[in-house]
């Protein structure tokens, strides 16, 4: 607790500093909403037309935000000037006409008031987000030919103006203007500078894909003050907390937000600078340095939920206090719980929109190596996330199978820092030699449980008390499958298992009963994960494999079982008869089983390829690419 409170002092001692040397964010991203509507920048179509006639050998500076390799972070300096050549912008004119440099910048106040429009809270910003994105894949799915998928993507239609014709950005976001939330093309200083006529449909794409991020920060940020003001600091609420309860349902949020509003005011420097933005990638990769704050937040995870539901179960006055607060017009109807996941949704999600963001950037430019920089340094973060959260709940399954178990045979420590469960359950095991298989007796087959570690397999027949005896074992990488051929009712989901040196240092076969087909595809699998799948795997780099699209999502209730989210892509490995596929997440290379209720299959070839070559692009690994990585460093 004392080292907890430190961190939160420095943590509290470093925004005091950081504000005093730059504005703070608007309030109404706190807890209120103005209703004014954001200033029109009435000079910046004469500003886009001047600097349209300028001549360009001149000395005038460019605003575009591009800023040198090397220079500071822009959360650990004050206003960077700005060089008279930029290799951003020697690398991007063909997308950055000489015209757009000299665009006056977007005032202070403009983008405050636009900040302060946000009036989605994360949770609704995110849910939107994802469902619009399904509806796009599913448009572009319906379509079968070529000028047509074309024409998604492209023009919307040869009637509609030039402006409209340019201006169609892959995902489109909450254009009901209830929602409060606006595209970048739909800024009025956008669309009143002129600029549409003169960028391209892809740079369209992309300063969509970067002012979502923005956007979407500012509504994680106004969430996150929501979980701290109205729910943290409420006076009731800390009442009927001891101190430690307090601090493992909320941990170091704190910290959370201090680096988000860090982040946030850097983004929002950068959306000053100019209407067109110049990238927004290099400000996530200096920033990745603090989020070392959501591997801690996502960790205690376990711990959190469990002291939730206790809480609500052994504190009536928790449960009343905390109902009357979710009920309160701020929280939109939304629950206490959907505020304590935000970072680990939010972490999760920032990845997922830099790579939209690495998708639509021009190859081989100093925007796509900085956007490959960013995607790599969260990438790292999410898996340092995931795997705090696995090793929490793991030690304590661990310690509990060790006590559940009794040895007939020579004891194996269970126990250790390398070992995880992947599966366990019953299945039937076969009585006699395997030449009386065909023999129908009144029990032909008789239970055994297996424990099926990432390293150790554990045969066990089921004891009184919840106990079980162990009569067999092996290591995984000694086991090996054989899938029977139909053969009746009574043999129907039959497999071979084959432990090449068990408990004995002697080979033995099982031959083994599940209770369905997904049931045996499962075990199959796992028992012997080098198998080849029904269809070929990500790795195997092919331009077209089945893919579903995830249209609900899904929490995994086995170890081997994969949680998705909504809009999650994937390519299918393995499908069952009876419901059930064995899937490789794109964006990430996670592997597991899941309903295919959760999701449609993805029909059209083109968007199946479409899908894999930017997954490639996101996931490749050129070595020119990695020692240019290499030389730059973090300020």
């Amino acid at each position: 607790s004392s080292s907890s409170s430190s961190k939160r002092s420095n943590s509290n001692s470093k925004r005091s500093s950081s504000s005093s040397s730059r504005r703070s964010l608007p309030d109404s991203l706190l807890l209120s909403l103005p209703s004014s509507p954001p200033h029109r920048m009435e000079l910046l179509a004469a500003a886009l037309s001047a600097a349209c006639a300028l001549d360009h050998e001149g000395s005038a500076e460019s605003v575009a935000g591009a800023r040198s390799a090397g220079s500071e972070s822009p959360s650990m300096a004050g206003p960077v000037p700005i060089p008279e050549e930029s290799p951003v912008l020697q690398d991007c004119s063909a997308a950055f006409p000489e015209g757009l440099q000299m665009i006056h910048p977007m005032t202070a106040d403009s983008w405050k008031n636009f900040i302060e429009q946000i009036g989605l809270l994360y949770q609704e910003y995110r849910d939107k987000s994802t469902r619009q994105e399904i509806e796009t894949r599913r448009l572009q799915d319906s379509q079968t030919d070529t000028e047509e998928c074309t024409a998604i993507e492209e023009t919307p239609s040869e009637k509609e103006s030039t402006v409209e014709n340019k201006a169609v950005p892959q995902i489109n976001l909450l254009r009901n203007s209830t929602s409060r939330f606006n595209l970048w093309q739909d800024l009025p200083e956008v669309r009143s500078s002129g600029v549409l006529n003169i960028l391209q449909p892809d740079e369209i794409k992309l300063q969509e894909a970067m002012f979502e991020l923005v956007t979407s920060e500012a509504s994680y940020y106004k969430s996150l003050n929501l979980l701290i003001y109205h729910f943290m600091e409420n006076e009731r609420l800390k009442k009927i907390l001891h101190p430690s309860e307090a601090h493992i349902l909320f941990s170091n949020v704190l910290d959370v937000m201090a680096v988000s509003e860090r982040f946030l005011l850097d983004l929002e420097k950068r959306l000053e600078e100019n209407i067109v933005i110049s990238d927004v990638c290099d400000i996530v990769y200096h920033h990745t340095n603090h989020f070392s704050v959501y591997v801690t937040y996502v960790s205690n995870q376990t711990y959190q939920e469990r002291a939730y539901k206790q809480l609500l179960q052994d504190k009536p006055a928790f449960r009343e206090v905390l109902s009357q607060l979710e009920m309160d017009p701020k929280c939109k109807g939304l629950p206490f719980s959907s505020f304590l996941i935000l970072p680990f949704q939010r972490i999760t999600r920032l990845k997922l929109l830099v790579q939209n963001i690495l998708k639509k950037v021009e190859e081989k430019s100093e925007r796509e190596i900085t956007a490959l920089e960013a995607h790599k340094e969260l990438e790292t973060v999410v898996k340092a996330c995931n795997e705090g959260v696995r090793k929490m709940s793991r030690t304590e399954q661990m310690i509990s199978i060790q006590k559940k178990l009794e040895f007939k045979i020579k004891s194996v420590p269970i126990i250790s820092h390398s070992r995880w469960l992947l599966k366990q359950g019953d299945l039937q095991q076969m009585n006699g030699p395997k030449t009386s298989r065909t023999l129908r007796t009144k029990k032909l087959f008789r239970e055994i449980y297996l424990f099926l570690f990432n390293d150790l397999l554990v045969l066990c027949r089921q004891i009184p008390g919840d106990k079980y005896q162990v009569f067999d074992s092996a290591p995984r990488g000694l086991l090996r499958v054989e899938e029977l051929e139909d053969q009746g009712q009574s043999l129907a989901n039959v497999f071979i298992l084959r432990l090449l040196e068990n408990a004995d240092d002697r080979e033995v076969s099982y031959m083994l009963k599940a209770s369905s087909q997904s049931e045996m595809k499962r075990w199959m699998i796992l028992l012997a994960p080098n198998r080849r799948t029904k269809f070929v795997s990500f790795t195997s780099r092919l331009m077209d494999c089945p893919q579903i699209q995830c249209v609900h999502p899904y929490v995994a209730q086995q170890p081997d079982e994969l949680s998705l989210e909504l809009a999650d892509v994937l390519n299918i490995l393995e499908k069952t008869d009876d419901g059930w596929i064995f899937g490789e997440r794109l964006h990430d290379q996670e592997r597991g089983w899941f309903p295919s209720s959760m999701g449609e299959e993805i029909l059209n070839p083109k968007i199946r390829s479409q899908n894999l070559k930017e997954c490639f692009r996101v996931h490749k690994t050129d070595d020119s690419q990695r020692r240019k990585m290499g030389s730059r460093n973090k300020q």
